[in-house]
């Protein structure tokens, strides 16, 4: 049975993933904000995937923790709006994520960005599992991973922490665990840290992002996205 690992799933095989999978994008998090994701997620003893942006001195402690697994998270954005900052084609951008997680399986773009040639394009770099498409959880929705014409797996994810905070999904997070078929969460360490419950909360932070006791001023009392979090380990962590 797979325990919470993003690479292993095979789509004609669903004890592969008939577990929940954790997922993580860190885009770029300050590493006091990622490291206290981390120190939640630990304390659960909970498998997560976590999609890396960057180098961080917190790379170390991800990489040696069994529960983890370490896929890339590349911006093409800039590529799109004519800006060659972050590499001046998308082998690039690929590139230097896999010089920093050079054993990544499983990729999520920002803003989820795909097409049929970066597919290709994840293939040809050894990544064998893509985590690019959305469709929410239902309870009429059976959602199951699939293998492209071209041998990479596809593997949707049913929940979203921002897209939450944009509406708030059909199905509870604790009811995540009785649907069928796969079921994929994702979340990112800014919204924990900051327990976001509206995006408004996260744009007028925005200029404390990198100062971590500035943004905790910023931090929501009430229930949020940490509350979540911590709703759903307690409920559905793999000790």
């Amino acid at each position: 049975m797979n325990q919470g690992i993003l690479s292993k799933i095979e789509p004609l095989k669903t004890e592969t993933y008939n577990q929940p999978i954790l997922t993580f994008d860190i885009d770029w998090a300050h590493d006091e904000v990622l490291q206290d994701t981390i120190e939640l997620v630990e304390s659960f003893n909970a498998k997560a995937v976590w999609f890396v942006t960057h180098e961080t001195i917190l790379l170390e402690r991800l990489k040696s923790n069994p529960n983890f697994e370490l896929g890339i998270h590349p911006n093409f954005n800039f590529l799109l709006n004519g800006d060659d900052r972050n590499g001046k084609n998308a082998e690039e951008v690929i590139d230097r994520l896999l010089k920093i997680v050079p054993a990544a399986k499983s990729v999520r773009s920002h803003s989820v960005t795909q097409s049929s040639k970066l597919s290709q394009l994840f293939l040809s770099k050894g990544l064998t599992h893509e985590s690019n498409d959305y469709t929410p959880a239902h309870p009429k929705l059976e959602l199951h991973p699939w293998y492209m014409e071209i041998g990479l797996i596809k593997t949707p994810y049913c929940w979203s922490d921002e897209l939450n905070c944009i509406k708030a999904s059909s199905v509870s997070i604790e009811n995540i665990k009785k649907l069928n078929g796969l079921k994929i969460l994702d979340f990112h360490p800014i919204h924990v840290f900051l327990n976001t419950d509206d995006l408004k909360r996260y744009e007028l932070s925005r200029q404390v992002h990198y100062s971590p006791s500035e943004l905790i001023t910023y931090r929501n009392q009430n229930y949020g996205t940490r509350n979540i979090l911590i709703e759903y380990l307690s409920r559905n962590n793999h000790k």
